[in-house]
């Protein structure tokens, strides 16, 4: 039922949508540049990679050496208004419809992440990876990443069709508030370094 409901939905909302994917991707080709789209390996289910789809939010300024320079120095006004408004996450309804992804689940970190988790934490990659989650819809980036694990293995014990419909509901109210969006001083979160080993 999950996959159907997300085959559904995830075809419905890029017909629907179609109009807006193309405003946004002129306005990011005028803003930042190309590529239109950014890309990136990204784990999923059982820790399985697969490249996810976001429009691009940054731009690609170096320094003298050629280097990019930090996410902060390349986040403009366009970049936090796509980002407030999540509309940078809406290609993923096409990795939802590779199957990637689903509309509901823990949201898909880095790669680099998954050495770092503990046994339980580790745990989120039960399921498939969401556009929107558990943690999404309490507190998103206001939390810390403690807090944003224990919810993640909530939902994996927990998940079911009502579940998701009534996070997919509480998502548009989190879009509408803008809130949790980014931790002070980063453009989205901080980098999670793993459990302190005495904890």
């Amino acid at each position: 039922m999950k996959r159907i409901f997300d085959l559904s939905v995830s075809l419905i909302l890029l017909w629907i949508l179609s109009p807006l994917f193309i405003l946004i991707a002129i306005l990011v080709g005028c803003k930042l540049g190309r590529p239109i789209l950014f890309t990136q390996m990204r784990p999923g289910f059982k820790g399985q990679s697969f490249i996810i789809y976001k429009f691009r939010s940054l731009t690609d300024e170096k320094d003298r050496n050629g280097n990019l320079l930090p996410d902060t120095k390349r986040f403009t006004r366009f970049s936090s208004l796509i980002r407030r408004s999540s509309l940078d996450e809406l290609p993923e309804l096409i990795n939802v419809l590779k199957g990637d992804m689903s509309l509901v689940g823990p949201r898909p970190l880095l790669m680099q992440y998954l050495d770092r988790y503990d046994a339980v934490q580790a745990r989120r990659h039960d399921v498939k990876p969401g556009i929107t989650g558990w943690a999404q819809v309490n507190g998103r980036n206001a939390v810390s990443w403690e807090e944003k694990f224990k919810m993640d293995v909530w939902y994996v014990d927990n998940f079911n069709f009502w579940l998701d419909l009534k996070i997919l509901w509480l998502t548009l109210f989190q879009v509408c508030r803008q809130e949790g969006i980014q931790q002070k001083g980063h453009v989205t979160a901080e980098e999670f370094l793993g459990v302190r080993k005495d904890e």
